[in-house]
C-alpha cells in the first residue's frame, strides 16, 4: 500500500519538489512519510513547512526508505550513485526521474541487485495533473512497477512503456508542458491583437486548452472526431484550421517532439 510507504527524495528542485507537493495534496501520502534531501536550504524550506522531513545528508533519504527517488540533473548521476551505493539494499526500490539516464547505466553503479524503475514525470505533478511514463530495470518486478505507479498515479496518470520508448516519452510529455504554454501564450496574443484585454485573453486561452484536454480524456474520442464536431461548413473554425495548416502548426509540433526525443538520447549517451 502506497499509504504506508516511506519515501526518500534526493533532489528537491522543480520536479522533486513538485512531486512531493502534489503527492501530499492528493491526501493519501502523509508528509511525515517523506524525506527530502537537498544541499540547498531554500529548496527544502517550503517542504519543511508542509511537514516533510528535510535534510542535507544523503543517507537520510536512503536509510529505512521503501522508495528512494533520484531527482537530480543527469550530469551528476554517476557520482551520486557511487555515493548512494553503500546505503542501498535490495528491499528498496530505486526510482529515477532523471532525463536520459537508462536503467542499465544506473545499475552499473550499484553493487547489489537493487530494483530500479525509471520514470519520466512532469512538473504538472505539483497540481495533480502529470502524465508519467515508467519502465522497469533488470531486477524490477511487476510488483515494483505497480508500487511506483501507485505513487505517480497520485499526481496524475501514468503508463508503462518499454525502455526504448522512454526518450519519446521525454520528448512528448516530459517537455510537453512547455509546448502547451507556448500555445496558450500565442492564443492569448491573438486575442489581444483582436481587442481583448490581456487578462481576459489569457484566461480564455488557458481554460480552452484545459477543457479540450479534459474532453479528449473523458470522452475517449479521437481528437480529429472532436475537432470535426465544432467545424461547421464555411464557418469560423474551418477558416482558422486552414490557416494553422498553412502556417505549419502540425509539422512544428511533430518536429518539436522529435527534437526533444533526440536531445534526451544525447543526454543519456553523454
Amino acid at each position: 500500500m502506497i499509504e504506508q510507504c516511506k519515501i526518500g527524495i534526493i533532489g528537491a528542485g522543480n520536479m522533486g519538489g513538485g512531486l512531493i507537493s502534489g503527492a501530499i495534496a492528493a491526501g493519501r501520502i502523509a508528509a511525515a512519510h517523506i524525506t527530502a534531501v537537498d544541499l540547498r536550504l531554500e529548496a527544502l524550506e517550503p517542504l519543511r513547512v508542509l511537514g516533510v522531513n528535510t535534510s542535507d545528508r544523503l543517507e537520510d533519504g536512503i536509510l529505512s526508505q521503501d522508495l528512494v527517488i533520484i531527482g537530480v540533473k543527469p550530469q551528476t548521476a554517476a557520482k551520486l550513485l557511487q555515493n548512494m551505493d553503500p546505503h542501498l539494499n535490495t528491499d528498496q526500490v530505486l526510482v529515477s526521474i532523471m532525463a536520459g539516464v537508462d536503467t542499465a547505466s544506473i545499475e552499473s553503479h550499484l553493487s547489489a541487485a537493487v530494483p530500479v524503475v525509471r520514470v519520466m514525470p512532469q512538473m504538472l505533478a505539483r497540481v495533480g495533473e502529470a502524465a508519467s511514463g515508467l519502465c522497469a530495470g533488470t531486477h524490477a518486478t511487476t510488483a515494483h512497477l505497480d508500487q511506483v505507479r501507485a505513487l505517480f498515479d497520485q499526481v496524475g496518470s501514468s503508463v508503462v512503456v518499454e525502455e526504448s520508448q522512454m526518450d519519446a516519452v521525454t520528448g512528448l510529455s516530459g517537455s510537453g508542458p512547455a509546448y502547451v504554454y507556448t500555445i496558450i501564450e500565442a492564443l492569448a496574443d491573438g486575442g489581444v491583437r483582436m481587442g481583448l484585454t490581456r487578462d481576459i485573453a489569457l484566461r480564455l486561452a488557458a481554460q480552452t486548452v484545459l477543457g479540450a484536454a479534459r474532453m479528449v480524456l473523458d470522452s475517449g474520442e479521437h481528437p480529429a472526431v472532436l475537432k470535426d464536431q465544432i467545424t461547421s461548413p464555411g464557418g469560423t473554425t474551418i477558416a482558422a484550421l486552414h490557416k494553422l495548416e498553412e502556417k505549419g502548426l502540425r509539422d512544428a509540433l511533430i518536429s518539436a517532439v522529435q527534437a526533444a526525443t533526440e536531445r534526451a538520447a544525447e543526454l543519456g549517451s553523454s
